[in-house]
């Protein structure tokens, strides 16, 4: 293949397989939390850490990260006080963001508003090796977190006031996921935008429930699919010359539309198959279900 003989291909398609593997093993708790469009609000916070870094002439992705995780823990502060007022709170922190990142990227020296467009929507040849660098670095984090705790975060996710009676520091769990959800969105702002980076969180997700219930399985598909449209999106964009970020998100949708549409038949036949094991002349309202784990619960 032609495109690895060039360095920034070569770059590039690092931080894809990193941005795949990262997005959904973050974004499969945020389903699991009913917060899937927290990748999006965080997005827009991001943008005035990418405007702060050419202002300080600092790197864009380390002060987009620090920028991200306060305003992380920030939108987590709101939540658990911001009671009815939290939606404007949030709302006023998610457009202060986008405003800020352009006010001071254009206060930069030699600063416009052309230098935010590859970070709004990812960009291929822009990613230098100071990049993959901090990409790597915050990609191990979000992996050691995702993994190392997940039984802990999928049973926050799924009852914080079950978690809270079993003991577990739901508080702090809660904190480390929004951060790690920060985190995330600078790893992928790079290849697929600050704008189109909550696709990648959520869809792959979404499109692993199609085929699977348990959390493991889902987990591992999610990832499996994430891989596959961020390297198919950067090698497309590299031979077709259009934009990386727009062709993985399209990719991601297709892939979901695939699935759904492959579930859906076998949804049907296990459905089904279940009523022919029903004994003979019992109703099926009247039948006794099987026993089995609570939904998402199985091989976490």
């Amino acid at each position: 293949m032609d495109l690895l003989d060039y360095a920034f291909m070569q770059r590039a398609l690092l931080a894809a397989v990193l941005v795949g593997i990262t997005a959904p093993a973050v974004g499969i708790y945020l389903v699991q939390r009913r917060q899937a469009l927290m990748g999006d609000g965080i997005g827009h916070v991001a943008m005035t850490g990418v405007g702060l870094g050419f202002l300080l002439s600092w790197s864009p992705v380390w002060m987009a990260t620090l920028v991200s995780v306060l305003g992380a823990v920030l939108m987590e502060l709101i939540r658990w006080y911001g009671k009815t007022r939290g939606d404007i709170a949030l709302a006023m922190l998610f457009y202060g963001g986008m405003a800020g990142g352009v006010m001071f990227i254009n206060l930069a020296p030699g600063g416009s508003n052309a230098n935010l467009t590859s970070y709004l929507f990812g960009s291929l040849s822009t990613v230098s090796e100071s990049d993959v660098t901090a990409i790597c670095v915050l990609a191990a984090f979000v992996v050691l977190v995702t993994l190392g705790l997940r039984r802990q975060l999928f049973a926050v996710s799924q009852d914080e006031e079950f978690a809270r009676v079993t003991g577990l520091p739901v508080r702090a769990l809660n904190l480390l996921t929004a951060v790690t959800a920060a985190v995330t969105v600078t790893v992928a702002m790079r290849v697929v935008g600050l704008l189109l980076v909550s696709a990648l969180m959520v869809v792959p997700v979404a499109a692993a429930q199609q085929l699977s219930r348990s959390f493991a399985a889902t987990f591992a598909i999610a990832v499996a699919i994430g891989v596959t449209v961020t390297i198919g999106g950067t090698v497309t964009s590299y031979y077709q010359d259009v934009p990386p970020g727009a062709t993985i998100v399209l990719l991601t949708i297709a892939a979901f539309i695939l699935l759904t549409a492959l579930a859906t038949p076998l949804a049907r036949r296990r459905a089904r198959a279940v009523a022919a094991r029903q004994p003979a002349g019992d109703p099926a309202e009247c039948a006794i279900p099987a026993t089995r784990e609570p939904e998402g619960t199985a091989g976490v």
